[in-house]
């Protein structure tokens, strides 16, 4: 038994996103920069709406509040260590940060899945109900649901990690990704992980899907109203769902993609965690700002309370 558990690996080697020490230094850059403006801008828009009242009492920048939390918060889990990474040679991460990893990955992921489902419910009330909108999404419910949100999301990341650390590590300890996550941990397990990688598509594959599906039939009746109902007034509701479904598709394709197929894997997978965990909550803010007149205003609005602060009178 002692001998058994001296073999029993006690971190992962991360081969990354390259093994070239010169296109290592330039990825460093250039994820130094996505980080800042993912850090940037999702804090910017929480700012914006925190101090807004007039945005903070409205259920869609509630909920958009609550998005570009998770994303900043998202960014965290993974490009701090992947830049540190960059810079050195041995790319390790121990058993337990690594468990951490799949914890908070799969935590703020599916609790930004289901709040883009509850994102997609509010512009359906809103569009299809609008004279009791205010009162159908009040703010004892925004609450609830975001709350609700945060309690699945909990509840499937602790499925998530349940399923790795009662498996034994004892052969190959290289991951080939730039972080730790359930699909490609599971197949350095030295059991067979068939039941593992079925369960791991029950909660992860399912739960994309599902809500994929829900989110694509909630804005297709939206459309379908919006065509039959408002042909004057379309083009401002018609913008709002073009940018949501614009970052359901970042968010979503890709996680499909990963956790709907566990027996097999492409180098392309990292094209998709890169998308999944720096791009999307990068363009995020641009999309919901750029295309939001309410928020390019309140932001104009802190921006010249911040110049009155910083500048002598």
């Amino acid at each position: 038994m002692k001998k058994e558990n001296d073999s029993m690996a006690t971190e992962f080697v991360l081969l990354g996103l390259s093994s070239s020490w010169e296109i290592q230094l330039f990825l460093f850059l250039v994820f130094l920069l996505f980080y800042m403006a993912v850090v940037f801008g999702n804090l910017l828009i929480v700012v914006t709406v925190r101090i807004d009242a007039q945005l903070l009492q409205s259920p869609m920048y509630y909920f958009l509040g609550h998005l570009s939390f998770i994303d900043l918060c998202l960014s965290c889990v993974t490009v701090p260590k992947m830049l540190g990474d960059f810079l050195e040679q041995g790319k390790t991460i121990s058993f337990s940060g690594c468990l951490a990893q799949i914890y908070f990955l799969h935590f703020l992921g599916a609790s930004e899945m289901l709040l883009l489902t509850v994102m997609a419910y509010d512009r359906y009330v809103a569009i299809c109900n609008p004279l009791h909108y205010l009162t159908v999404m009040n703010r004892q419910l925004c609450f609830q649901l975001v709350f609700a949100c945060w309690c699945v999301g909990f509840i499937h990341s602790i499925t998530q990690v349940i399923l790795v650390i009662r498996l034994p590590f004892c052969g190959p300890n290289e991951l080939d990704n730039f972080y730790c996550d359930v699909p490609q941990v599971i197949k350095l397990a030295c059991v067979d992980t068939f039941v593992v990688e079925v369960l791991m598509v029950s909660n992860s594959g399912l739960l994309s899907l599902v809500c994929f599906l829900v989110l694509l039939f909630s804005y297709a009746i939206i459309l379908i109203h919006l065509r039959t109902h408002f042909r004057h007034c379309q083009s401002k509701a018609l913008s709002t769902c073009a940018s949501h479904l614009t970052v359901v598709s970042l968010i979503f394709v890709p996680c499909v993609f990963i956790y709907l197929r566990p027996f097999c894997s492409f180098s392309v997978d990292k094209v998709f965690s890169v998308f999944y965990t720096v791009i999307t909550p990068m363009l995020n803010p641009l999309i919901y700002t750029l295309r939001n007149a309410d928020m390019k205003t309140s932001m104009r609005k802190l921006r010249k309370k911040t110049y009155g602060l910083l500048l002598p009178c």
